[in-house]
């Protein structure tokens, strides 16, 4: 599909004329940016281009050496040599490969409210990762400049699992976090460090677009913790216009994780003239109350201009409110405003007494009054992770 002036997804990108992320610093409060990973660091190698590869489980042989990827809804065939729609998995004589192993482009420690993650582990550390590519173009991304790029014109670190656990150890990291980019496409580097996370105590939680097929879904939810889902808008209409994707998938994923007793948590970016009509917002909050519960943390999340929608204005934050105002009164319990700091929408509340639980301001925690799980006030049971991996 076109992107903007006329141009492909990668002709845009090449046509920028703009850098490409080796390290986006991490705005975390708790950090400097002379401490952010891994620039300050010694012996963390990288260089421009270089790649990790792994063998998919997720593919089927066809005809003539061609292969179909069975990782998420595309099912993308690959003739010898060419690679899917992502642009990470590559055919090598009638096997299919992932080409970001081990290698990200960006390595950051972040404040795990970042993701944004409100019920897991509040006031902690992230240790999270990401490699160019991504199985959506969406026409908003805020991170367009690896997601939308070949690892061979990134500059990629050397970072295989065990090294990252021990990172994410060593700088006291309570979680690891696959984000940025959609971490489906590296699901085996996510995977193995999943798996090896979890022997060694340390939450595995990922932000996706949750556009993958129930096998890798399931085998990844043995070994995740927490899922940030973008619920980016709730009809087919949207998904095909703003990211070249389908909805009904997002929803069985999100069905699958609570089935599975992963924590989720929903954003909903809510932009200007194309998924803000309040009808339709009070259609999906309907959807999450009566298929995934009303007490999943649902955060409606202020757009701002980038990538192809620069011409759009910020949401007003009116909007926001009045999103956050509907999916209280059709009884969802946990609903956040994002992307405007120092809002009282960024609190927590306790749905049975109403008393504030956990002040936030941006990713500060000012105070926390969850205690075990449950409210101080009245003890009730507060829905996250709030001691520590299980």
């Amino acid at each position: 599909m076109a992107g903007a002036q006329g141009l492909s997804r990668r002709e845009f990108v090449a046509t920028c004329g703009k850098g490409i992320f080796a390290l986006a610093l991490s705005s975390c409060p708790f950090m400097s940016a002379r401490e952010a990973y891994p620039a300050e660091k010694p012996g963390l190698e990288g260089s421009w281009g270089f790649i990790g590869t792994r063998l998919s489980p997720y593919f089927k042989p066809l005809a003539g050496q061609e292969v179909q990827c069975l990782l998420c809804p595309r099912g993308c065939l690959v003739s010898e040599g060419k690679r899917g729609y992502c642009e990470v998995r590559e055919n090598r004589q009638g096997k299919l490969y992932s080409l970001v192993y081990g290698n990200p482009c960006s390595i950051n420690i972040d404040p795990i409210e970042k993701k944004p993650f409100f019920h897991v582990l509040s006031g902690t550390r992230s240790f999270s990762i990401a490699t160019s590519g991504c199985n959506f173009d969406c026409k908003f991304c805020q991170n367009w400049e690896i997601s939308q790029q070949v690892p061979e014109k990134t500059f990629n670190f050397k970072l295989p699992p065990v090294l990252a656990v021990k990172l994410a150890r060593e700088n006291h990291c309570a979680s690891i976090a696959s984000t940025y980019v959609e971490p489906t496409i590296f699901f085996e580097y996510m995977y193995d460090i999943a798996v090896l996370a979890k022997r060694n105590g340390i939450l595995s939680v990922c932000h996706s677009n949750g556009y993958i097929n129930p096998q890798p879904l399931n085998d990844l939810a043995n070994y995740l913790g927490a899922a940030c889902i973008d619920l980016k808008g709730f009809t087919e209409a949207f998904y095909r216009e703003m990211s070249e994707g389908s909805l009904q998938p997002v929803l069985n994923t999100i069905k699958t994780l609570r089935s599975k007793g992963v924590h989720v948590e929903l954003v909903n970016l809510m932009i200007p003239t194309k998924n803000d009509a309040m009808q339709v917002v009070k259609k999906m909050c309907l959807w999450i109350k009566d298929e995934v519960g009303a007490d999943v943390p649902l955060h409606f999340s202020r757009f701002y201009p980038q990538y192809k929608l620069r011409n759009l204005p910020p949401t007003p934050v009116e909007t926001l409110e009045q999103a956050r105002s509907m999916a209280l009164s059709v009884g969802l319990e946990f609903v956040y405003i994002g992307n405007v700091p120092g809002h009282s929408g960024e609190n927590t509340y306790c749905p049975s007494c109403q008393k504030t639980l956990i002040v936030r301001r941006g990713y500060y925690i000012l105070a926390n009054h969850v205690v075990k799980g449950k409210c101080r006030y009245c003890g009730k049971g507060i829905p996250g992770i709030w001691e520590g991996a299980s």
